[in-house]
């Protein structure tokens, strides 16, 4: 038997657009007859099983993060705003700019 959209959703308590998005992108296995996606029972118990993981995989994976270097991110964003290919970094008086073609600048 084939399920619609709504009872996956209802079934797995996902959005039907997030079901939808799924099926689009390979992620979740589906029919499409004439423009409709359907389901089979047995395809989303199998799906379900892929996704479990178990408790030993995720304590075999620990979370490894850098140090966090301020003076590092502060370098890049100097580095990032004070370049030749952003042009002038001072700020002109008016943003048409007739006060430097007129020489008042």
């Amino acid at each position: 038997m084939l399920l619609t959209i709504r009872e996956v959703s209802q079934l797995l308590h996902i959005k039907p657009s997030t079901l939808y998005a799924w099926a689009a992108q390979g992620r979740l296995p589906c029919f499409k007859l004439h423009g409709l996606v359907r389901f089979r029972r047995e395809d989303l118990d199998q799906w379900l099983e892929s996704c479990r993981m178990s408790s030993a995989v995720k304590a075999a994976q620990p979370v490894q993060r850098r140090p966090f270097d301020l003076s590092r991110v502060i370098a890049r964003a100097k580095r990032g705003a004070y370049n030749p290919r952003h042009g002038e970094t001072r700020h002109r008086s008016s943003p048409i700019g007739k006060e430097a073609a007129d020489g008042a600048v």
